[in-house]
């Protein structure tokens, strides 16, 4: 089973509505509070090479980005790391309190633990008016798709292409474009992190809704193959719907590649897309105990 298979699992326990986005969110008057965690492994999500430092940078950035991309702005996060070696808690503290100010927000609290592998867990905070928060659902037939970001960069570096490694060990998350995007009436957002066609088919899940992407619609950075582009994961680039009234918007260099449809499914120039990109995974052995 893959971690989506997974969630799907336990909607019946849970609720679907608490499954399908990666913030949870609490209304508090005229605005909500937006909660979102991550948990990274080192043999899973940190490429070999990385130094303490990008581990912590990349650790915030992901729950920032998660944040930031339902219309909320960050206001804190907690950091605990389970340690492989003390000596190493340093670097990656240094490398999310980087992050955290880059980004306008900072380290509240967190815990400290032993682990045989290295873990960090990220756990954000933000708030965002109630007409700005953004869930997935909210799409609708005729809403235009649009990106901001390079996808596959990130992929590509993974298979070698040196030129792309900052990209993929410091990402950079769209955290005041989404903020504008939200306010402007974005119909639904999301990063796409675990790469473009996995998230076009997490808001064709959420909405019901279908997409149809245009091939001259993605943009590939040098070197970057259309297979990296679409499958990819690690890019943390914004994908958005919207009415097509409201973009532009100054300061978001968004690049419209679809459109919404109300057939179900992922579609690049009318062919099917595969429902694949950067997964976890758990395998089952029948003599495990």
């Amino acid at each position: 089973m893959d971690d989506r298979e997974l969630l799907r699992s336990i909607a019946g326990i849970v609720g679907r509505d608490k499954v399908l986005d990666d913030c949870a969110s609490y209304p508090l008057g005229s605005r909500m509070i937006v909660a979102s965690t991550d948990m990274l492994h080192e043999n899973t999500d940190f490429p070999k090479g990385m130094t303490d430092r990008q581990i912590g940078w990349m650790s915030a950035a992901v729950t920032i980005s998660d944040i930031a991309s339902s219309g909320a702005a960050p206001l804190f996060i907690l950091v605990a790391v389970g340690l492989d070696k003390q000596e190493r808690l340093e670097g990656i503290m240094k490398g999310a309190r980087e992050c955290c100010e880059f980004y306008g927000t900072e380290i509240r609290g967190g815990d400290i633990d032993s682990h045989n592998e290295l873990t960090v867990v990220t756990t954000g905070f933000g708030i965002a008016d109630k007409e700005c928060y953004i869930i997935r659902s909210g799409c609708s037939p005729g809403d235009l798709v649009y990106i901001l970001g390079h996808p596959g960069e990130a992929q590509a570096a993974l298979e070698g292409d040196n030129r792309y490694w900052l990209s993929l060990v410091e990402p950079h998350p769209f955290v005041s474009e989404a903020l504008l995007i939200a306010k402007a009436g974005a119909s639904a957002m999301m990063d796409v992190s675990d790469g473009l066609a996995l998230s076009l088919y997490d808001l064709a899940d959420a909405s019901g809704m279908g997409f149809e992407i245009f091939s001259e619609g993605i943009s590939l950075s040098p070197g970057v193959t259309l297979e990296q582009a679409l499958y990819g994961g690690g890019d943390f680039g914004l994908l958005f719907t919207c009415d097509p009234g409201m973009m532009p918007i100054p300061e978001v260099e968004g690049v419209c590649i679809g459109r919404v449809i109300d057939s179900p499914g992922v579609f690049f120039d009318s062919e099917v897309v595969e429902r694949r990109g950067y997964l976890h995974r758990w395998e089952h052995a029948e003599d495990e105990v």
